[in-house]
């Protein structure tokens, strides 16, 4: 991939003027666009088609977390959208995960479609090994995050979400060399945290091995939105030697 392609932005806003507003200036700049719980409750599905139809690609990301038939059933409808990746929290099994990836396919064969990749979401950024502990379980953040991306490559997804200081731990535990990495939380050095905990810098997360980074408020809070984004191109091309 190029370095373009490697970079997602969140559009993490509430109305569709402002997403599309969003796409049009970054649409030359990056290679993906994420479409949220935020975005996606406030607009609807008709938000992902209408940035696919202006020839941009999104990752849908709903974490979907339910029993196996109703995540597959809501796997086929994201097919059905035309995205490029769409994410299951990995939490929700073994079963879930295996279903799900087989109806996507089966439906995809079936209608014609263009199958997106699935990805699992092992440990959002916003928490650490202290919360886990206060969640009950007794377990490190990385020993978590490594068994549930094993976890989900034995189940047949396509990928991983996983912080960037995960990224080696998500490697040894998946058995494909292929096996996508998509890292959330990047910052630059002089942004704030805010509420995600285990984040990294673009060139730190792609010395790391991880093939999409996704970026939101660094970019969308910038005074110029196609700048901020271009100097991470820039970084993600320059750490690639691209």
């Amino acid at each position: 991939m190029t370095a373009k392609e490697k970079l997602i932005v969140a559009l993490d806003v509430n109305t569709v003027t402002r997403a599309l507003e969003l796409f049009d200036q970054l649409r030359d700049v990056v290679g993906m666009f994420k479409i949220g719980s935020q975005l996606f409750t406030a607009a609807g599905p008709d938000i992902a088609r209408q940035v696919i139809a202006r020839g941009g690609s999104v990752f849908l990301d709903l974490k979907f977390h339910d029993i196996p038939n109703t995540v597959a059933a809501a796997g086929i409808e994201a097919a059905r959208l035309g995205v490029s990746i769409f994410n299951v929290h990995a939490s929700g099994g073994a079963e879930m995960m295996k279903r799900t990836a087989e109806a996507v396919s089966d439906a995809a064969s079936r209608e014609g479609l263009s199958r997106p990749k699935i990805i699992g979401v092992t440990l959002l950024t916003s928490l650490d090994g202290q919360a886990l502990k206060h969640l009950g379980i007794d377990a490190e953040s990385g020993s978590f995050v490594s068994n549930l991306a094993r976890v989900a490559d034995e189940s047949g997804l396509d990928g991983i979400v996983a912080s960037a200081q995960e990224i080696k731990i998500v490697r040894e535990a998946v058995s494909r060399p292929d096996s996508l990495i998509v890292t959330p939380g990047i910052r630059s050095s002089s942004d704030r945290g805010d509420d995600q905990r285990r984040t990294m810098s673009a060139a730190e997360a792609i010395r790391a091995g991880a093939d999409y980074l996704v970026v939101g408020r660094p970019i969308l809070n910038a005074p110029d939105p196609a700048q901020s984004a271009q100097r991470i191109v820039e970084e993600i091309a320059k750490t690639l030697n691209l």
